[in-house]
């Protein structure tokens, strides 16, 4: 029986050693194939290859202002796309990092304006509107992760309703004078918040050069470490890990799989919260509606390419975040539309998800 089991084991052995290179090299050919599409697209305009290349460049890292707005741009993608994994991990599918955002941006420009968070002293000032974000993004994703537990909900249909019911919030929270819409002094005044304190802005890296990168790099990265160190080496990533792949054995096992699922969403949810509260404290300094601008959304790919990997998750994200960068200036300086940069993002998603589920229908 010992040699039976050796050589299944052995077979299986080499099956993953067969398979381990092609799954490697997914995510390079989707981002090849969505590349090409995206080079062809950009031909049927009939603007010159050259010129449009020589503007996408220049958008993502022509100058050094434009390498730290694709490195800012990346920051909440990486936040939203970390979330989506961590709650992945316990088979949750969270597609509400929009919405999170949206929450996220709503009680940091609160506690920023409205809280006393000016008044605190050192780091108080900004942690604490940064804090209040991520609550307020734990919140929501919580909300998803009761019905799930509670009441057997969908988690994609609850996190995708509540983005649309926390898109609304923004937009009524800078419409209405009793929230956080500036004091209108003529018709011409903006449906938007005053600008948040200074103190309460996230603090420059590269202050003495005049370059607008912010600390949220730094908190990406030691978010990024936290949670690749805690679903891989912590009892909570064991417990997660068990639940996703086996709810029913994991009740009989005496695992609170009603609280793990909610906290995961709920730590999902935070992750999103924090990204909208960067997103308004490093880069816009008010909130206005709209401000999350397909974040969220681009986030969630993020995480779907990423295939559960804190460090593919931090990579894609400064990808799309080049993608961004370049494709609004390729708009501007070449008059390329930037909905072609949205196209690639989907054909990658979709190229990636055909590949996946035929690597697992592939006999051995």
């Amino acid at each position: 029986m010992s040699d039976i089991a050796d050589v299944a084991l052995g077979a299986a052995g080499l099956t993953r050693a067969r398979r381990l290179p092609v799954e490697r090299l997914l995510p390079l050919g989707a981002l090849v194939g969505s590349l090409a599409v995206g080079l062809v697209l950009v031909r049927a305009t009939g603007v010159p290859l050259r010129d449009a290349l020589a503007a996408f460049w220049e958008g993502v890292g022509g100058s050094e202002f434009a390498m730290v707005g694709s490195l800012n741009r990346g920051v909440p993608l990486a936040l939203v796309g970390l979330g989506y994994i961590l709650a992945e991990r316990a088979n949750l599918t969270n597609v509400g990092g929009e919405g999170q955002i949206c929450m996220g941006g709503i009680f940091s420009a609160a506690a920023s304006l409205s809280w006393g968070a000016g008044k605190l002293p050192g780091p108080l000032a900004f942690l604490f509107p940064l804090l209040a974000g991520t609550a307020a993004g734990a919140l929501w994703g919580a909300l998803a992760g009761l019905l799930k537990a509670r009441r057997g909900s969908n988690e994609v249909i609850t996190t995708l309703l509540l983005t649309f019911i926390a898109l609304q919030m923004v937009y009524g929270s800078v419409q209405s004078v009793h929230l956080l819409r500036q004091p209108m002094t003529d018709s011409a005044t903006l449906p938007e918040s005053l600008e948040i304190p200074s103190v309460t802005q996230l603090p420059v890296l590269t202050k003495d050069s005049g370059l607008p990168l912010h600390v949220g790099l730094v908190i990406e990265l030691l978010v990024a470490g936290v949670v690749a160190v805690g679903l891989a080496r912590s009892a909570i990533g064991l417990e997660l890990r068990a639940v996703g792949l086996n709810e029913t054995a994991s009740r009989r096992a005496g695992l609170p799989v009603e609280r793990l699922v909610i906290g995961a969403l709920a730590a999902s949810g935070a992750l999103g919260g924090l990204a909208g509260a960067v997103m308004v404290q490093g880069d816009q300094h008010y909130l206005t509606a709209g401000f999350s601008s397909g974040f969220g959304f681009d986030g969630l790919v993020v995480g779907l390419l990423a295939r559960g990997s804190a460090v593919g998750v931090v990579a894609f994200a400064l990808l799309f975040g080049c993608l961004r960068s370049g494709g609004m200036s390729m708009e501007m300086s070449a008059s390329v539309p930037s909905a072609i940069v949205v196209v690639c993002q989907g054909v990658m998603v979709v190229a990636m998800a055909t590949a996946a589920a035929y690597s697992r229908r592939r006999p051995a």
